[in-house]
């Protein structure tokens, strides 16, 4: 048996969601990780509690794309499918490559667990017309064997079946199973007996792999090509988001303080941030989206670095006192981890929809600037960024997420806190003591100075009603909300943001490819294959959009023809069109709750070109 090196490879865990493919898959992206190769994950599960074992809606699945060199999509399709049961063969054997290696537990595929996935044959490979290699093994009963000895009950025993699996993945791959141990005992500290059947199982996947060469022809690794000497993890978009909070109060030198409700895709965030007391960090899980707002507002009104944590629907909740915390002029982040809508919608699954709710989903004259993540690991500097905004400004600011890169990972180099930039609150001055008023402002930045409850000499009324840009009592006079408006919306739109970069034919391309958040791997992926077929293609890829960079217009009106893509019917389009005069782009357009595929956009793509 030889082993061959291969570029890069997509590996999908499917099965029940009670088999724990989505740990499975997180511990071969970690190992990935670990030994240096770039990772990209796609967690893709039902919105079902618990459905039931063996149906169709219930299977869950992860995928894990791995290179040598930079990934940036999960992989359109895989070169391995693990299928842990009927089921999960039938729904995901369309994510498999022609090529693909396919692993099934036939334990599984016993004639109720055909029926139940719809098969009218007991041959399902026959039945599908599945013609790829299939590693078909009795996963179930080499567990329950494997464990024999330990003293643990059938259902115990079964709950280890997706360590198997790993372990043969593992081995395929030649991975060291030493990283896969050390997780597996972090993961089960409490529960070290469990821990130990997890490892003992993982062992038995492999042995059973490299016993029998599991009818597979070559085993493969991916050394790692472009690493950066550093410590590196496998870190999910919300964690990375929390991580970025949490830099964010330390470089400030404040505390930071989360008022949350919990909300599929989002509630990670509130749970990662709970551990971490020690680091001055206070979390509230609130009894519902309006008093998690309000309990930020509170601590932001305090002192602190406020973040409130949603999705979709808690910001429709949110809306009111996001609009409090505008006219208060209060530093606050408010994260949306975009699922699909609308109401309660697709509330495990991806979208971009909630754009133009973030730009402009309140009453009255509220700006607020707007953010947007573009990768898992980008989710970093995205709420280290929207925190520095929000406490410079004085501003309330909403960062965009997405399910899609919120539960997706990457391979995340630790960053050092010194390399990023001074965070410097507008406090107020000396000179001002006995002669504060709330509104005073900065005459360059227009930003008002922030006073701390109890400081002497500089107390001062915060409300929800308009207030006298000079003393700070409430005003009813027109001219005086007049320009209120108009100072409230000139200090976002003179925030500074960075320029929007162009990739790819910068100078001669075309066509512009035009997203914003968490699409970036994709537009970027269909730029490069385009490219390499002697297309002159460019990507200009947003992550600040309100304000727009500067240098906006001038990039979208360089090139010949512009495509604005984006998950969603059209809102980001629209939003560009409205900024910019005479501005008329292609658009593609999408709402499956799914990533893009990017042989859908080369497609698409082509196909504007050609024209």
């Amino acid at each position: 048996m030889m082993v061959k090196e291969l570029e890069q490879v997509v590996v999908r865990f499917s099965g029940d969601s009670g088999d724990g493919m989505q740990l499975a898959g997180n511990i071969f992206s970690t190992v990935s990780a670990t030994v240096g190769n770039d990772i990209s994950t796609f967690p893709d599960y039902p919105a079902d509690i618990r459905a039931p074992q063996g149906s169709l809606t219930g299977v869950s699945g992860f995928q894990v794309h791995i290179g040598a060199d930079k990934v940036y999509t999960p992989g359109d399709k895989c070169d391995v499918l693990v299928a842990m049961n009927a089921a999960a063969l039938k729904t995901q054997y369309k994510f498999a490559k022609s090529t693909a290696c396919i692993i099934i537990d036939t334990d599984a595929f016993q004639k109720t667990d055909l029926e139940k996935a719809n098969f009218k044959t007991d041959n399902p490979i026959e039945e599908m017309a599945i013609k790829q290699d299939v590693i078909a093994a009795p996963i179930s009963k080499m567990v329950k064997d494997c464990l024999a000895d330990t003293g643990m009950d059938n259902k115990s025993m079964l709950k280890c079946r997706n360590m198997f699996a790993v372990g043969l993945v593992c081995w395929l791959f030649n991975r060291d199973l030493k990283i896969a141990e050390d997780f597996i005992r972090e993961k089960f500290a409490k529960k070290p007996e469990i821990a130990e059947a997890n490892i003992k199982v993982i062992h038995a996947g492999y042995d059973y792999g490299h016993n029998t060469h599991a009818s597979v022809a070559n085993t493969y690794k991916i050394e790692s090509k472009t690493a950066v000497p550093g410590r590196y993890m496998d870190i999910t978009g919300n964690k990375a988001t929390a991580y970025g909070f949490i830099a964010a109060a330390e470089k400030a030198g404040l505390k930071l303080f989360l008022g949350s409700y919990p909300i599929t895709p989002a509630t990670d965030v509130l749970h990662e941030l709970s551990k971490h007391k020690s680091l001055g960090v206070m979390t509230v899980q609130c009894e519902d989206e309006i008093s998690g707002c309000a309990t930020s507002i509170g601590a932001a009104f305090a002192g602190a670095l406020a973040v409130t944590s949603t999705s979709g629907p808690g910001v429709c909740l949110k809306s009111e006192a996001m609009n409090l915390a505008v006219i208060t002029e209060l530093p606050l982040v408010v994260l949306d981890v975009q699922r699909g809508g609308p109401s309660t919608g697709l509330p495990t699954k991806s979208e971009q929809t909630d754009l133009l709710q973030a730009l402009f989903g309140r009453n009255g004259e509220s700006p607020m600037p707007v953010i947007a993540a573009s990768s898992p690991t980008g989710c970093f500097d995205a709420a280290f960024m929207a925190s520095k905004i929000a406490l410079e400004h004085m501003t309330p600011v909403v960062l965009l997420t997405d399910g899609f890169v919120a539960n997706g990972s990457g391979s995340w180099k630790l960053p050092k806190l010194s390399d990023y930039p001074a965070i410097n609150p507008p406090y107020v001055t000396a000179e001002m003591k006995d002669n504060y008023t709330p509104y005073k402002r900065n005459p360059e930045t227009g930003v008002r100075y922030w006073a701390i409850p109890g400081q002497e000499g500089y107390m001062h009324i915060l409300g929800g009603l308009e207030k006298d840009s000079n003393t700070g009592a409430i005003s009813t006079d027109p001219d005086n909300h007049d320009l209120m408006c108009h100072l409230r919306a000139e200090k976002v739109a003179k925030i500074p943001v960075p320029d929007v970069k162009v990739q790819g034919c910068i100078d001669d391309a075309d066509l512009l490819i035009v997203g914003f958040g968490g699409t970036y791997g994709h537009l970027y992926s269909a730029m490069e294959e385009m490219i390499k077929t002697g297309k002159k293609v460019a990507l200009a890829h947003f992550t600040y959009l309100n304000p727009l960079p500067k240098n906006t217009e001038a990039v979208l009106k360089k090139y010949k023809k512009v495509v604005v893509a984006e998950q969603n019917l059209g809102q980001f389009a629209g939003y560009l069109r409205m900024k910019i005069d005479n501005f008329t782009p292609y658009q593609f357009n999408e709402v499956k709750g799914q990533p893009f595929v990017v042989a859908e956009l080369v497609a698409a793509f082509n196909e504007i070109t050609d024209k």
